[in-house]
């Protein structure tokens, strides 16, 4: 059953409180230097798909370092690497702003600083999103990403507008000097905030290792690829009307920076209505469903705007817009959480925001281009058309339901003894589980092992094979290989609840005298000229 708990009361919870709203302010402060790059940019040059590149050298970074930012947000102090983020964030601001009063910026340069900043929510992003999961329940987590998208989308509803009035009075070096200052919020929020210590039994993962144990669950996860794919799609081909939006409001509309400011409220008025509504569809509705009502609205608001000429029309047409965008942006978000054990999660949402803002910063260009040989009202149209594509590949690709997942760690396993002085260090190790199975049984043996084979590697395992005794037919054998002993024990603890059916599927299926037999072996691919693992003495 789809949750039903009112985002608002988790308004109760001090530190979730505190810290959304010292995202309001950051989020208002950097709608508003959205405002001011995406004007200045227009009297800066008058290309229109370096309008739309400012889209786009934000989106980029983020495509670009997210895996990363998984990497750390899953191995180091989330609120540590948060505060770096922002003080970076905060010092480039400061510098945009200082540039901008004195005139000294070019149209590359203004691309330069918004990569920049890019480049600071690229690494802020993957720990915020993350540590949602360590201030609320799993209950509550599809409420708290609601009301985050509900916050932004409040603060683009009023922040454009803000911003437009602010450029159209100040400049645009006001609206980054209103944005550098609203760093200063989240900044002290998080300096205030007492993270829950993290588990450091184990040492931590080697940053290689972490990337490509991120990029292995991603592969061996078949329902988190389809959230990637659809998420990207979507950030393709909606991005065109953000990006060309103030190329549309001067040329079509023909109208201030003022104007830009209303219709992107317009979009943030909508957005909010979305978040409102989000509980209530989800009730109502699967994530299909939603996807499918999300990606066509949007199509059809696309058109109307390719081809109004009258602010009052587009504004409406933005509102629904807005609506789409909440609802589809935040259950991708949600899915992914939610079906993502904790010790991933970061790196589940950074290669998520990978394929989205990859997809916007692709279509950033790619709209721009069109736009700049064919008009905005072509780039929109065919945006349209990809919308529309996007909705239909659900029948395809259906986005999967995350409700009754069980991810918790199972806690079931307990670091084995050995005769060896071991260290987590120690290895290569090679693992061996002994079962014996009824002829009869096998072909329901195999399927199991197959569901087995994807959660032995989506968990860290290597070269895992099945081996069958050709003397013995009954006899089978699985085996695996992991780096060191610190990794097998890491491996084994990655383990969930929704994973121990399928290995009491297997006792079920194990026809032997006790449970299968667990091998455990140091591997050596040359044969050393003496024991190099000397076993415990008794009483040692």
């Amino acid at each position: 059953m789809p949750d039903q708990i009112s985002p608002l009361k988790l308004l109760g919870n001090q530190t979730f409180r505190s810290l959304w709203f010292a995202a309001l302010a950051s989020n208002f402060g950097g709608l508003v230097q959205a405002v001011g790059a995406g004007w200045l940019m227009t009297s800066l040059s008058d290309s229109q798909s370096m309008v739309a590149l400012v889209q786009g050298s934000v989106a980029l970074p983020i495509m670009i370092f997210s895996l990363l930012a998984g990497v750390f947000a899953d191995n180091f102090d989330r609120r540590r690497v948060m505060l770096i983020a922002q003080g970076f964030m905060f010092a480039v601001s400061i510098i945009l702003t200082f540039m901008a009063f004195e005139g000294w910026l070019t149209p590359w340069s203004l691309l330069a600083f918004t990569f920049l900043i890019g480049c600071g929510t690229a690494l802020h992003n993957p720990s915020w999103q993350a540590t949602m999961g360590d201030i609320v329940s799993r209950e509550e987590l599809p409420s708290a990403v609601s009301l985050n998208s509900m916050g932004f989308n409040l603060m683009r509803s009023v922040g454009p507008a803000a911003g437009g009035a602010i450029v159209a009075i100040a400049g645009a070096a006001a609206a980054f000097a209103v944005n550098a200052l609203s760093y200063v919020a989240i900044i002290m929020a998080l300096l205030r905030w007492k993270a829950p210590p993290r588990d450091t039994h184990l040492p931590r993962e080697p940053l290689g290792s972490a990337f490509s144990a991120g990029l292995r669950y991603v592969a061996m996860s078949p329902n988190l690829q389809k959230v990637i794919l659809r998420g990207s799609w979507f950030g393709f081909s909606a991005i065109a009307l953000l990006a060309l939006l103030p190329v549309i409001v001067r040329d079509t509309l023909n109208s201030t920076a003022f104007v830009y400011g209303i219709m992107l409220g317009c979009f943030g008025v909508g957005a909010v209505a979305g978040a409102f509504m989000n509980n209530r569809l989800r009730m109502r509705f699967n994530n299909e469903a939603i996807a499918k009502g999300a990606f066509t609205v949007y199509a059809l608001c696309c058109a109307i705007l390719a081809l109004s000429e009258h602010a009052a029309l587009s504004g409406a047409a933005l509102l629904f817009t807005g609506a789409c965008w909440v609802l589809a942006m935040s259950m991708f978000n949600v899915t992914i959480q939610l079906s993502t054990p904790r010790w991933v999660v970061g790196r589940a949402l950074a290669l998520y925001q990978t394929g989205v803002f990859g997809g916007m910063a692709a279509g950033s260009l790619l709209w721009g281009v069109i736009a700049q040989s064919g008009g905005p009202e072509i780039a929109l149209l065919f945006a349209a058309t990809m919308l529309s594509l996007g909705a239909l590949l659900g029948a395809w690709l259906p986005l999967p339901e995350y409700h009754g997942l069980d991810l918790d760690p199972s806690n079931r396993f307990k670091e084995p003894p050995t005769q060896f002085d071991l260290n987590y260090r120690s290895g290569p190790v090679m693992v061996m589980v002994d079962y014996e199975i009824d002829q009869a049984d096998v072909p329901e043996f195999l399927a199991v092992m197959s569901q087995r084979r994807r959660v032995r590697i989506r968990d860290g395992a290597q070269q895992w094979a099945l081996l069958r005794d050709l003397h013995h037919p009954e006899h089978w054998s699985e085996s695996y290989h992991v780096p060191t002993w610190g990794e097998y024990v890491r491996h084994n603890e990655r383990r969930t609840n929704a994973d121990v059916g399928l290995y009491e599927q297997l006792l079920q299926l194990h026809r032997g005298e006790g449970p299968p037999v667990v091998h455990r072996m140091i591997e050596r691919q040359t044969v050393p000229l003496h024991d190099d693992m000397s076993p415990k003495v008794d009483g040692s």
